[in-house]
């Protein structure tokens, strides 16, 4: 009984471990991406919609590293509560 109280307790350090480290990454990129877009735009006024478009791209793609922590995250807190 005690070892499965230390492998929820494993899952659940895990799954906020996973959390924590997989928003970081993709909230420091996405800030990145951000602050070059609008200089980019600030320097070329007439590519805006084209930069906007890029951006919007690049940060759906910067933001699925998070879903996908997400997902293992809630697979690991669901997965020790069996």
């Amino acid at each position: 009984m005690e070892n499965f109280e230390m492998a929820k307790l494993a899952a659940y350090a895990a799954a906020g471990i996973c959390m924590g480290i997989g928003a970081l990454g993709p909230a420091l990129g996405q800030g990145l991406v951000g602050a070059k877009a609008c200089e980019s735009i600030g320097k070329q006024p007439e590519s805006a919609t084209l930069i906007t478009r890029t951006m919007v791209l690049a940060l759906a793609f910067i933001e699925s590293t998070s879903i996908y922590c997400l997902v293992i995250s809630l697979v690991l807190i669901l997965a020790a509560g069996k």
